[in-house]
């Protein structure tokens, strides 16, 4: 493994977790940086698992000893990535992904240019509505400001996808999953310096679609529907 760093970004409810896990899952050689956060767990959420959770006054300790990466404040509460889990991760042998916000990844990438960058986008801003109503019920927090204020917050992260290298669009999962699966691939293949064969091909040309170049024009329309709410971008 050539200890790539993979970053992924999405507005919250696009179904981000899911496609990560099964990433996680189905893709050798790969890890997953745990966070630290200072907002309190959410439903089955566990320490070291979902997020390492912390204190405000241990994360701000932990900013004044340059422990971070990166990190950011999200609705009033931080979140950042250790540097340690980057070098472990490389002493491993293995390639690793961080989870991040926009703010988070354009902190990597000035540091890390190499990185590679996959934004996750809805189909469109009624999708994501559904699913964050569909979340906010099982979660029990049937808050319509709280719904509002995280389509808000989904269209001002959606205008940063032009900074990122790849686009998938989380229409249907299992294409989806196929999808981030072929853009890891493809990258450890490019880096690998080894010649491409046939059954090489089609990875490579999976990956190619989701590049910024050949998403641009969906990405514009997905983000005019939460410009103006009720836009088809089918």
């Amino acid at each position: 493994m050539s200890g790539i760093l993979f970053i992924i970004s999405a507005p919250s409810g696009s179904g981000k977790t899911t496609l990560t896990n099964e990433l996680l899952r189905l893709v050798p050689g790969l890890r997953f940086s745990i966070s630290y956060t200072t907002r309190p767990p959410r439903g089955s959420e566990q320490h070291g698992r979902e997020y390492y959770f912390v204190g405000k006054e241990d994360f701000e300790q932990m900013i004044r000893r340059g422990e971070f990466l990166e990190y950011a404040c999200v609705f009033g509460h931080y979140y950042g990535t250790t540097r340690h889990i980057l070098q472990d991760a490389r002493k491993a042998g293995r390639d690793l992904l961080l989870d991040i916000d926009v703010q988070g990844a354009a902190q990597v990438k000035a540091q890390m240019p190499e990185a590679v960058s996959i934004f996750i986008l809805p189909p469109s801003r009624s999708a994501l509505e559904f699913r964050l109503r569909n979340r906010s019920h099982t979660e029990h927090m049937d808050s319509e400001e709280v719904i509002l204020r995280r389509l808000e917050a989904a269209r001002i992260e959606i205008e940063n996808y032009r900074n990122y290298d790849y686009i998938l669009v989380n229409d249907r999962l299992e294409q989806s999953i196929a999808l981030l699966k072929a853009i890891v691939a493809a990258e450890r293949l490019k880096r690998s310096g080894a010649t491409p064969s046939a059954e090489n091909a089609g990875v490579l040309a999976m990956a190619e679609s989701c590049l910024l170049l050949n998403v641009r024009q969906r990405a514009e329309q997905i983000l005019a529907s939460f410009e103006r709410p009720g836009v088809d971008t089918r």
